[in-house]
């Protein structure tokens, strides 16, 4: 049952005012931390004044792709609930958690099943597990039937290349949040119209 989403990749401040004071603001909003082959990506000193607002209802997440240990350090003392982790072991992902006390999101690119059984190594750290495809920083699909009848014991964020118009009632008995980032831009760049009709057409699935 979808009750939520994230918007993904916003990189200015009048998209993140728009959504945090949208009558339906997206639960989550994230932001590209180190992941610099991303057109999303911010570099730190722009990424520490666009999130020195006031969230409202919104929970913050830092986007990272395998982070080191400088990044982590940089970031510790900002806005962020939750960390969205690629590419770290269990192991690794434990350690952050504990170290920086906060949220985490584990994220699985997904190109076949064998991509989907890795979450069963993340379900005692993770608080959300994220589905998404292997396209990084493109817009790319995966077969969310893949995901679709295992019961997990945790919320399942679904992303990869879901657009603003989609259908979105054909992912309720797959997700708990719907994540969306390219989805939502024209010409490279976050569309308001867009990002008006995703957050109007979560509300009608609540």
């Amino acid at each position: 049952m979808i009750k939520d989403c994230k918007i993904c990749g916003v990189t200015d401040s009048e998209t993140l005012k728009y959504i945090i004071n949208h009558p339906f603001p997206a639960k989550y909003i994230g932001f590209i931390c180190n992941y610099k082959k991303s057109p999303r990506y911010l570099k730190f000193d722009k990424l520490k004044k666009l999130i020195n607002v006031n969230k409202k209802k919104s929970k913050f997440v830092a986007v990272l792709v395998n982070p080191d240990r400088k990044i982590l350090e940089k970031i510790q003392h900002l806005k962020f609930d939750y960390y969205q982790i690629y590419d770290c072991s269990p192991d690794e992902i434990k350690k952050i958690k504990e170290r920086y006390k906060k949220k985490i999101i584990s994220a699985f690119t997904i190109k076949n099943a064998l991509d989907v059984e890795k979450y069963k190594l993340y379900k005692n750290i993770s608080d959300i597990f994220l589905f998404d495809s292997k396209g990084y920083e493109k817009s790319m699909s995966f077969k969310h039937s893949l995901i679709k009848n295992i019961k997990f014991n945790k919320k399942v964020m679904l992303a990869g290349n879901i657009q603003y118009d989609d259908e979105l009632e054909k992912y309720k008995k797959i997700a708990d949040i719907i994540d969306i980032s390219g989805g939502l831009e024209t010409s490279g760049l976050k569309d308001i119209s867009k990002i008006e009709i995703f957050l109007n057409k979560i509300k009608k699935l609540y």
